[in-house]
Order: structure tokens, then C-alpha cells, then sequence
């Protein structure tokens, strides 16, 4: 496998590199120089999927990615961006930011992003985490960027989401191209195997995977403050990220690699966009993607009990 290998989003005709990458890091861990110039390191290495949000940074992030893809062909690249949450800043109300899956609402957060990026469409555009919200974001969220959908300015569409469930309900009621799940299928956790993938798979909705580190720990020493899921990982998970851990080191195999070519095994899967905070970073992730792991690291993940039986896995 190749970290620029392609994959279609949906039915739209839209096609992104299997590895991406994720947005958050650009405005947390690295300066404006940094960012940019991992950007630009990630697009002269092939990369061709970007995701972002106007949330990482409060807007940062996706000002970070302007500069590097203004020296692009529009073609060379995928990039996606939220909507859902909306800025003081464009907003000018009193707090940092408020979850908004009004129509008006989700139309600002467009235009904001449109200019902090630098663009005249998104490829891309998920309605960011509506979990407290779902009846607002079908009935007015949706709709409104289903409209920008039909009128060229998105090409594909759907929710990014840190739980596959709603995610389901959105798919089987909706016409939607995608979806951004973040963490819930991962090395550590296939919840979403039995029946959000299948769908997906079914139905020609594609899945882009985030979180493929399950917020750090996959990434980690294994620590006991290794995070997970943006806290500190329970007991019982960080004995099994160990265990994993163990078969890796019997089979000479990076953990990093194990958990991003995992991921990219399922069929439903069309990227995977782990986070990078330097070119180093991104430099690493391709060459986890595209090492070797050998067959039996598979069969006995399997045999040990630490991956569902069913869970494709890399050939």
C-alpha cells in the first residue's frame, strides 16, 4: 500500500489519498510556520486529502492551510472543513464559540471558512459533532448544506462525529456522500464493524477515519498517563493497548504502523487522517502506512482475542 494511493468519496467522482491529514495539530502543537511548512511538506510528498474545522484553533487551523494551498492546483488537492459550530469572530457574540445547526448559522460558518481559507468551494463539508442537536441538524443543517451541495459549491457531504450511532441514523435517513468518524474504529475498538460499516459499505457512503491513535495512546509509550479519547486512558484499555504492544514487539512490527493500516483494511474506509504537529510527523505517518507488516501479526492479534474475529485486516 501507498500513502497516495486513491479512493473514492461516495459516488461523487471525488478521489483522496488513503492517508490524509488531520487539521487539529496545525493550530495547537505547531507555530504558523510550522504548519505551513508541514502543509506544503505533505503535498510535495503526494498527499491530497486535508481536513479541517473552523473549531481547532477557533479558526487557526484553517488559516494555517491558505497559505500552503494557494501555491497549488485547485485539482491537486481534497480538503474538507465543518460546519456547526460558529466563531465569536464571525459571530461577534460574547463566548469563544457556540454550537449553531441553524440554517443562517451553518451558513456563515461556510462563508467564514471560505475566506480563512482562501477558496471559493470545499470539497468536502461535515456538520461537526451535533450530538446534543440531532433533530435541529436534520431538519435545518442538512438542508442547508445539501443546497450548497446542488448549487457546486461542496462536492460531497455529511457529519463528523466521534460516535458512529448517530452517525447510522443520519445515513439511513439522509442523502449523504460521507462520514468523518473519529476513534470509534480503530486497533482498539471495533464497535462500528457489525453495523454502521456494513451500511456504508452497502450504500456507497464513504467512511474517513480519524482519530487513528485513539488520541494519543496508540502513539504513545504506553505510560500510565497515556490519553485516551481526550483523557487519560482507562486501565482496562491501556492493558490492551499493552497487550497489542506485545505482539507488535514479537513480530518487529511499529504500533503506529499497525493502527493506520487497520484502519485502512475495511472496504468502507477511504482515508485515514491522523494529526501532525511537524514534518517530521508527516513524514513518519507515510512510512507507517507503507511498511511491510507480515500476515501473521494479523492471524495473531486475532487468535489473542484482540481484534473482533471479523475485522478485515491488510492482506
Amino acid at each position: 500500500m501507498k500513502a497516495t494511493d486513491t479512493r473514492g468519496i461516495g459516488l461523487t467522482g471525488l478521489e483522496v489519498t488513503c492517508l490524509g491529514l488531520g487539521g487539529v495539530f496545525l493550530a495547537r502543537d505547531a507555530s504558523f510556520s510550522e504548519a505551513e511548512e508541514l502543509v506544503a511538506r505533505a503535498a510535495q510528498l503526494g498527499l491530497g486529502y486535508f481536513d479541517t474545522a473552523p473549531m481547532y484553533g477557533l479558526g487557526e487551523s484553517e488559516r494555517r492551510y491558505s497559505g500552503p494551498l494557494a501555491h497549488l492546483d485547485r485539482s491537486q488537492f481534497v480538503l474538507s472543513t465543518k460546519v456547526g459550530r460558529v466563531l465569536q469572530q464571525d459571530v461577534g457574540g460574547s463566548e469563544p464559540w457556540s454550537f449553531d445547526f441553524s440554517r443562517d448559522g451553518v451558513l456563515r460558518s461556510f462563508e467564514s471558512s471560505l475566506k480563512r481559507l482562501g477558496l471559493d468551494r470545499i470539497d468536502i463539508l461535515f456538520v461537526h459533532d451535533p450530538d446534543d442537536y440531532p433533530e435541529q441538524a436534520i431538519r435545518e443543517a442538512f438542508p442547508a448544506i445539501i443546497e450548497l451541495r446542488e448549487q457546486g459549491l461542496v462536492k460531497a457531504i455529511g457529519a463528523g462525529m466521534n460516535q458512529w450511532e448517530m452517525e447510522l441514523r443520519f445515513a439511513e435517513e439522509l442523502p449523504l456522500d460521507c462520514f468523518l468518524l473519529a476513534g470509534r474504529y480503530t486497533l482498539l475498538e471495533q464497535d462500528a464493524l457489525l453495523a454502521f460499516l456494513p451500511y456504508c459499505e452497502a450504500n456507497d457512503i464513504s467512511v474517513i477515519a480519524g482519530g487513528p491513535y485513539n488520541s494519543g495512546i496508540l502513539a504513545s509509550d504506553l505510560s500510565e498517563d497515556a490519553n485516551y479519547n481526550y483523557g487519560i486512558a482507562p486501565t482496562k484499555m491501556l492493558e490492551h493497548a499493552r497487550a497489542i504492544k506485545a505482539i507488535c514487539d514479537r513480530h518487529g512490527v511499529s504500533l503506529k504502523a499497525a493502527a493506520l493500516q487497520f484502519v485502512l483494511a475495511h472496504p468502507a474506509v477511504a482515508a485515514v487522517i491522523p494529526g501532525a504537529a511537524s514534518v517530521v510527523e508527516v513524514e513518519e505517518n507515510i512510512r507507517m502506512v507503507e511498511v511491510a507488516i507480515p500476515s501473521d501479526f494479523w492471524a495473531d492479534l486475532k487468535e489473542a482475542g484482540l481484534l473482533h474475529p471479523s475485522s478485515p485486516v491488510p492482506a
